[in-house]
């Protein structure tokens, strides 16, 4: 099937192994395995990925250098489109990312993507749900032309606009224990969260399966913290990574496009003078 007559709008944030089956010989198929304790996405690639999926690495093609404006800010736009050139994403590539953690880490590819009009999506489950064999030799993809463009103002969120308490509702995507602030892990400059932000873990997105919860179930997640429009909500994690999952989600039930505050909790818990909400 041609997927050059699938417009963005027509391609959900969210598909399954039936429908990549079905389209992948127009697709590109993005590994971006990663992991918080410095462990390799890029070994786990090479230890098996899906036949034909690229490794994208995180840290060179997804993130900016870390410092105040957090550990994972989003990259250049000249960087990201460099990063997508060399890994054959073109201006016209149909893009269906995967990792092994239900998603919640490919989210921010496929988050960057939809945000500048490209077509991307996750597959739904990630590599557990590939039931065929898997592939050991990396794929070399020739350079193609993908054209640099700015992130989106209206699709982000900056310290400025969460210090000045003028957003709308924050919804804080990292595990309950994060967020109340009983386990800080090593990343985190302090513990505990934005002063009013309300926490929907992104990992709650998922079944024990790590795949996705029916729609009703999602909306539901949601509604039990007011939000039933995403237009008002600013989305922010750790760094901004798993964030991008409950962007995703949001769309997938019906709810709108919200925005990312790229920056998390690492790049405003840094300041120790603001102050961080336990509980």
């Amino acid at each position: 099937m041609d997927d050059s007559r699938i417009t963005p709008e027509d391609l959900p944030p969210f598909v399954d192994v039936a429908w990549l089956t079905a389209h992948r010989q127009n697709l590109v198929i993005a590994d971006v395995r990663w992991y918080l304790d410095g462990a390799s996405g890029r070994n786990a690639y090479d230890g098996g990925h899906l036949p034909g999926a690229v490794f994208v690495d995180l840290d060179a093609w997804l993130s900016g250098d870390s410092g105040p404006r957090g550990l994972n800010p989003l990259p250049g736009p000249e960087v990201f489109a460099h990063g997508m050139s060399s890994l054959g994403i073109g201006d016209g590539s149909t893009v269906v990312a995967y990792d092994d953690a239900g998603g919640v880490i490919a989210a921010r590819l496929v988050w960057m993507l939809r945000s500048l009009g490209h077509r991307a999506a996750l597959l739904d489950g990630g590599i557990s749900a590939w039931s065929g064999p898997l592939e050991t030799t990396p794929v070399e993809p020739s350079p193609v032309a993908f054209t640099p463009s700015p992130w989106p103002g209206a699709r982000l969120a900056t310290l400025k606009d969460i210090i000045s308490g003028a957003a709308g509702i924050v919804v804080d995507a990292r595990n309950n224990d994060r967020f109340d602030g009983s386990l800080q892990l090593p990343t985190d400059p302090q513990a505990g969260h934005i002063p009013g932000a309300v926490n929907v873990p992104c990992r709650g997105n998922l079944d024990s399966d790590r795949r996705l919860r029916p729609v009703e179930d999602v909306r539901r997640a949601f509604a039990k913290v007011g939000i039933e429009d995403a237009t008002e909500v600013i989305s922010y994690c750790g760094s901004g990574v798993t964030a991008c999952h409950n962007l995703l989600a949001l769309e997938y039930a019906g709810l709108g496009q919200g925005r990312l505050y790229a920056g998390g909790w690492s790049e405003y818990g840094a300041d120790l003078r603001r102050r961080a909400e336990l509980g």
